[in-house]
């Protein structure tokens, strides 16, 4: 879809690429997969020469794994070390919530505000369940360090997909 010079899928590609880096941030936004769609857009503007199907099934699989290593690393982490399933979804709450109320303040006001608000929707819910402070502290660390893991991983999935797609698409 060209009009002109300009190949409109290519920078709609790009938008949805750099989205996508955007979105491993952010939460709520998902990186990984805005990554993979923008390689889609971008591949399809191109008639799929530069990216192929096989380098777009490699981004998907990338683009899982990302998806799985929250799933992985934060839940199986936490109920490995305890954490009631309350307390995880009090978590995600407080977060969505936290994140909600400090949008206000772009970029780190989301990304604090959703940090502290699971962080004490995790230590709320497990306080209630257990009624022991201590407990209800070291599961919110397991929370934590999960959650810190699981986003280390998606950022390092992220840029090896972002590696693969300029590699392919610069000459």
């Amino acid at each position: 879809m060209t009009f002109g010079d300009v190949n409109w899928l290519h920078l709609a590609g790009y938008a949805l690429v750099i989205l996508g880096v955007i979105g491993v941030i952010l939460p709520l936004v998902p990186g990984p997969l805005l990554i993979w769609l923008g390689a889609l857009v971008w591949a399809w503007g191109d008639g799929f020469e530069r990216i192929n199907w096989v380098v777009l099934a490699i981004l998907g699989v990338l683009a899982l794994l990302a998806w799985a290593s929250e799933l992985l690393f934060t839940t199986a982490l936490s109920r490995h070390t305890g954490v009631s399933w309350k307390a995880i979804g009090g978590a995600i709450v407080g977060g969505l919530a936290g994140g909600l109320l400090l949008t206000g303040i772009p970029v780190v006001g989301t990304i604090g505000g959703a940090l502290v608000g699971a962080m004490l929707g995790a230590l709320v819910v497990e306080w209630f369940d257990k009624r022991n402070l201590r407990r209800a502290l070291r599961a919110t660390w397991a929370y934590l360090i999960g959650s810190l893991a699981a986003s280390a991983l998606e950022i390092l999935i992220a840029v090896v997909m972002v590696i693969i797609f300029f590699w392919r698409v610069w000459p």
